[in-house]
């Protein structure tokens, strides 16, 4: 009895921890973040539809709430971070093409609330999703644009940061969108590398930060525009 006691233990013990607000705000502090309440709280709410629409169409792909907090949506508590040593405008106008499941841009939008935040999806349902969560969230300053990125920026003025993680590749996302970065704005890169040695021409590297996801690393490189001399 003792012996299918301790099995039954041990087989408890390796199961998946079940989504909840302590089990986030505990892996969140693991990695150096803290949260107040209410945004842990959110961040639970927003795994849990996360992996509710994930069921039916694919959201993230085939990870746990474990797998997409720790390798999906720390990126945007390190790039919160990464953004706050920027030197920006005290309501900086944010583009995030592509944004599909909401990556970086909600969680992201949970811990940094400057400025307003353009999330730009041309998927009906991805957009649908991200319109309902923000709305459920209750996170400010905060839209959804469902279309073509072309069509929003012919739209709107231009933007002091457009975040970009795979929209397009990076020297592409310049020529497309280079031209509606405000003259003292950025473009922002999430990469799986670093900065290559030269960049095109008109761009300058204004600041870079690598970080570990488990065995990988990841980057930002903030991008800007080189200003003509008068």
């Amino acid at each position: 009895m003792k012996s299918r006691s301790a099995g039954a233990e041990r087989k408890v013990a390796g199961r998946a921890e079940a989504l909840s607000v302590a089990a986030v705000e505990g892996i969140v502090q693991e990695y150096g973040f803290s949260p107040d309440a209410a945004q842990v709280e959110q961040l639970t709410e927003y795994l849990s539809l996360v992996m509710k629409w994930n069921k039916v169409m694919n959201l993230i792909g085939p990870y746990s709430w474990e797998e997409a907090l720790r390798t999906l949506i720390m990126d945007s508590l390190h790039l919160a971070r990464f953004l706050d040593t920027l030197s920006l405008p005290d309501a900086p106008v944010c583009w995030d093409f592509g944004a599909g499941a909401g990556l970086p841009g909600i969680p992201l939008r949970v811990v940094w609330n400057r400025g307003t935040y353009h999330l730009v999806e041309v998927r009906e349902k991805r957009a649908l999703f991200m319109q309902q969560t923000v709305a459920r969230l209750k996170i400010a300053n905060t839209q959804v644009f469902r279309g073509r990125a072309e069509d929003f920026m012919a739209a709107h003025e231009p933007a002091d940061i457009l975040l970009s993680r795979a929209f397009m590749p990076w020297e592409k996302l310049l020529e497309f969108a280079g031209g509606n970065i405000a003259r003292t704005g950025r473009v922002v890169i999430l990469a799986i590398e670093d900065v290559p040695a030269s960049l095109p021409e008109g761009w300058r590297l204004e600041a870079r930060h690598d970080y570990a996801v488990g065995a990988d690393t990841r980057y930002f490189w903030s991008l800007a525009p080189i200003m003509a001399s008068n």
